[in-house]
């Protein structure tokens, strides 16, 4: 346990007293590590937000049990991040022990408003390095400097040559290094004090990864010819044109560089580029980004894709971080893989399936509770998405939002819509991530903590439905101090590009809306239907995304303005039958892959039978809600069918995109 965790830990004696009232003003209490370590000590930690939501998972889970002389087996942490902790009700006070801890403590000699911007899982790098380093009270940017250097491993003022530089950004972009503004504005400023870097369009290759691999894109031909030494390497050629400023070669070759291009055009990051003229061993670096013939690159492509999985692949205590950027990269194979005539590699692909979610399976038994609480400034899970929006709708352009629900679409699918939309709409930019699904992956519970903003247990009288999504959406948005008139949602989208415009205006006056809620459900549907398993689900949804619906929608609603940002429910996994179980009506919703119980007696019985089975703890879901799930390939249908279902733990199923779209300028 690193010491700025067991600063906090110290202080939480649980035999001393029943509740803990802490302000916790940076969320240090919910940062994941220290998050499972309070839940493995015996605490809960609740966050004060909605002081209704508050009283009926007090009431119900302590307050009550405690006047009836229960054992209730865990210690309350309430947290306030807004809230003093002295505007609290007075029965609270009256019993709670009051401590607060906030990153002004763990790091006094730094700059406050620098360090409150960085990640919480750079906080152990933070805090090691204030100990080995003797620290005098620091101002903004000297604080900028030291978090780059002994955080971030960049030293600005060692930063001399093209190369040096290069592998810099490649190392923010391609490792997805998260710097905050503050920071890579310091950044930018330090390169900017050289001369030999004045060409390079330094503000925008540090903080748009979009652009900074188009930047590559435009100079990896340019580095082509010049290896074949046919062009004065002194000119650009003219049959190049360049949108970004900056050298016209660049060091691709360098050794510290090139370890990451051929990755790059693996990934589908950049592509590659005809150039017959170059003879090279098919081993090489460079050889992912040459064109040959079609089945020549793919065959190239997919070998790095096995190595870069099997190398990258997380264990059972990696951080959520890690899963979500491997479930890219996994989702970047199977699309190459699924998109592809080829056979060559299913078997491997699908023993790299099993191992993946046996190790998933285990982590996130222990991991998911703490998620549930983590800062919504960068979602981790669904119900955290609707605040992440709330912030930037309160911010001062008071802009107008939309988000899309693509109805089960998972990772790998978003991967073959993605490529769809890129070449159909070529000044379309966006920046994609993972969230965290609500578990068991099915619709009512996952889509509905979208658009209510809320764990299921707050909404346990629609949780089998999607029937009140329409009003809890309306419902955090007033609560938000949106007028009803602002707000708007609407289901059932899907279909051709020629009807999106007049289903959303036949309803929708898009010129008084601020807030704008959809459904697509048209992968849902193909899933449903779907029998020739996920080859034939990419297949359709590949189909699809051919006739442009998507595309003309997201541009449609930034053109009106609006924000964009999409995400699933839940995604969906290639599964094979093994049988209905033989339970008559004691299963609430039987599910293909998830079936629910009210009682845990009644889930056990069916367990017992099913080797395979999971019998998922309820967390964050409402009393009698017990889910039976399944993170293998099986399925709850006949014996020899396959199918392509969701309702499981598998990652495919859990883990899904969010993605925030914009037009480039």
């Amino acid at each position: 346990m690193h010491n700025w965790r067991q600063h906090i830990l110290d202080q939480l004696i649980p035999d001393l007293h029943r509740i803990f009232l802490v302000s916790d003003p940076d969320n240090l209490l919910v940062e994941e590590t220290l998050s499972i370590e309070l839940s493995n000590r015996g605490f809960e930690v609740i966050e004060f937000t909605d002081s209704v939501e508050f009283r009926y998972s007090y009431e119900q889970n302590y307050r009550s049990r405690w006047d009836r002389g229960e054992n209730v087996g865990s210690v309350c942490v309430l947290r306030v991040t807004d809230t003093d902790v002295q505007a609290l009700p007075y029965d609270l006070l009256r019993v709670g022990k009051e401590l607060s801890f906030s990153l002004g403590e763990l790091f006094p000699n730094l700059s406050y408003r620098i360090i409150e911007r960085l990640d919480l899982n750079l906080l152990d790098d933070l805090y090691n390095a204030q100990e080995v380093t003797s620290l005098n009270r620091m101002g903004e940017n000297e604080t900028i400097d030291f978090v780059l250097s002994y955080v971030f491993k960049i030293n600005a003022h060692l930063i001399q040559s093209d190369h040096e530089l290069l592998t810099t950004l490649l190392n923010i972009h391609y490792g997805k290094v998260a710097l905050p503004d503050e920071i890579a504005d310091g950044l930018i400023k330090s390169l900017s004090r050289k001369a030999n870097f004045n060409d390079w369009p330094l503000n925008i290759l540090v903080k748009s990864t979009n652009q900074f691999y188009e930047f590559l894109q435009e100079r990896w031909p340019i580095y082509l010819k010049e290896y074949e030494g046919k062009d004065d390497t002194s000119t650009t050629p003219l049959d190049f044109t360049l949108n970004y400023s900056g050298p016209t070669i660049l060091p691709f070759d360098h050794k510290d560089v090139r370890i990451y291009i051929d990755n790059l055009f693996a990934e589908g990051c950049l592509s590659p580029v005809a150039n017959h003229n170059i003879s090279i061993p098919e081993a090489s670096w460079m050889a992912c980004g040459i064109v040959k013939d079609s089945q020549s690159n793919l065959d190239v492509r997919m070998r790095r894709m096995y190595t870069l999985v099997e190398k990258t692949m997380p264990g059972i205590e990696s951080r959520h971080e890690d899963w979500v950027k491997f479930a890219l990269t996994w989702a970047e194979l199977n699309s190459l893989h699924y998109s592809s005539s080829t056979i060559k590699h299913s078997s491997y692909l699908e023993n790299l399936r099993m191992k993946i979610n046996k190790i998933f399976s285990t982590w996130i038994t222990s991991h998911y509770s703490s998620l549930l609480n983590l800062p919504a400034t960068t979602p981790s899970m669904l119900h955290h998405i609707p605040r992440r929006l709330s912030r930037a709708n309160s911010g001062p352009s008071n802009g107008k939002i939309a988000l899309i629900v693509v109805d089960g679409l998972a990772m790998d699918q978003w991967v073959t819509l993605r490529n769809a939309i890129q070449k159909q709409h070529a000044n379309i930019r966006l920046k994609e991530t993972g969230v965290f699904a609500w578990v068991p992956t099915i619709t009512s519970v996952s889509r509905q903590s979208i658009f209510s903003g809320k764990i299921p247990m707050y909404f346990p009288s629609t949780i089998n439905s999607t029937h009140g999504e329409e009003k809890l959406w309306k419902q955090f948005w007033q609560n938000n101090g949106l007028k009803k008139h602002e707000i708007a949602y609407k289901k059932g989208l899907g279909g051709t590009n020629a009807d999106f415009q007049a289903s959303l205006d036949k309803s929708i006056d898009l010129n008084s809306i601020k807030i704008l809620g959809l459904v697509v459900d048209t992968i849902d549907k193909i899933m449903h239907g779907m029998q020739l398993g996920a080859a034939g689900m990419h297949n359709q949804v590949n189909q699809w995304a051919s006739k442009g619906y998507l595309t003309s929608l997201i541009s449609y609603l930034l053109e009106e303005k609006f924000e964009v940002w999409l995400t699933s429910d839940h995604g969906n996994v290639e599964c094979d039958g093994v049988g209905r179980p033989a339970e008559g009506v004691i299963a609430e919703t039987k599910g293909e892959r998830a079936r629910i119980y009210p009682t845990k007696e009644l889930r056990e019985q069916v367990s017992e039978a099913y080797s395979f089975v999971h019998e998922w703890e309820p967390i964050g879901l409402p009393t009698e809600y017990f889910p039976l799930v399944i993170s293998g390939n099986e399925a709850f249908v006949p014996k020899g069918n396959c199918i392509v279902g969701h309702g499981g733990i598998s990652m495919e199923e859990v883990i899904v995109p969010l993605i925030n779209f914009a037009i480039s300028e």
